[in-house]
């Protein structure tokens, strides 16, 4: 018994060593957003002045609608695009699977440098660029709905995996088409998969600096690319308080995300225990 005590006092203490690890400079970053001082690393007084400027930076606002806007639009295509390869790996192609696989996860594992490259030879090819319309806004979102795709396609094909078949086959013994089998009796299944590459797509695509720095032009500046130019010119604690919004509005994010699945997943568990009883 006293071993078992020490074991699970020494795993407690661990766990907290590891959350310490990740969230403390978050904690500081957030303390020092509140300082009243030019420093970003120092609490010079308590005020909500970088908030305020924070407020009047145009260039700022601009970068983070504009990242917002580039991660919500690749995040649903990276949802449709990596779903339909998902239903294609785990229903249509099981010969094949292994290569189809490794062809569609290739973003994930392949530098971004690589992919980059190849997408900004894309976008500024001579015979190309008038059809594609060259770097920018649309070649920036092409680039992370393809890295963001990948991540889609391994959450969504494990839980189609996962998910048991009799239910698919019952409605298409009953006489439903395959289309309405899909989007009724499919999608509601694996909805938590969608919702987590959603978020996970939206996140890559907001933290993106390699693709975004490579594929945009003056027009075009995400919040990674203009924060890492600031940086040669020194930050300010405005970054500090931007950055303390975002996780305020990611963290409300994915506790809504989280309460709205536990509800989805307990509605469908009432469900089936009334259709079993019945």
């Amino acid at each position: 018994m006293h071993a078992d005590g020490d074991g699970r006092w020494g795993a407690r203490a661990w766990l907290l060593l590891v959350y310490a690890f990740l969230y403390a400079p978050i904690l500081c970053l957030v303390v020092f957003s509140f300082t009243a001082g030019e420093i970003t690393t120092r609490l010079d007084g308590v005020s909500l002045r970088w908030y305020a400027a924070l407020l009047d930076d145009r260039e700022l606002a601009a970068a983070v609608l504009l990242s917002l806007r580039v991660g919500a639009l690749a995040a649903s295509a990276a949802v449709v695009v990596g779903t339909a390869a998902a239903v294609v790996l785990a229903r249509f192609a099981p010969r094949f699977g292994g290569f189809l696989a490794g062809m569609t996860t290739a973003p994930m594992v392949m530098p971004e440098v690589v992919v980059g490259l190849s997408l900004v030879l894309l976008f500024t090819h001579p015979a190309l660029q008038p059809v594609l319309g060259g770097r920018g806004v649309a070649a920036i979102w092409a680039a992370h709905t393809t890295l963001c795709a990948a991540y889609v396609t391994v959450l969504v094909r494990s839980r189609l995996r996962e998910m048991d078949r009799a239910l698919e086959e019952a409605a298409l013994d009953l006489g439903c088409p395959p289309a309405k089998v899909f989007f009724v009796i499919t999608v509601p299944v694996i909805a938590p998969a969608l919702v987590a590459g959603w978020l996970l797509a939206f996140t890559l695509s907001m933290d993106d600096f390699v693709l975004a720095a490579m594929l945009s032009d003056p027009g075009s500046t995400t919040l990674p690319v203009l924060v890492f130019a600031r940086l040669h010119h020194g930050l300010k604690p405005e970054i500090n308080a931007l950055a303390t919004v975002i996780v305020a509005a990611v963290s409300v994010a994915v506790l809504v995300a989280n309460r709205v699945m536990q509800r989805a997943q307990s509605h469908r568990r009432a469900a089936m225990h009334a259709a079993l009883r019945t």
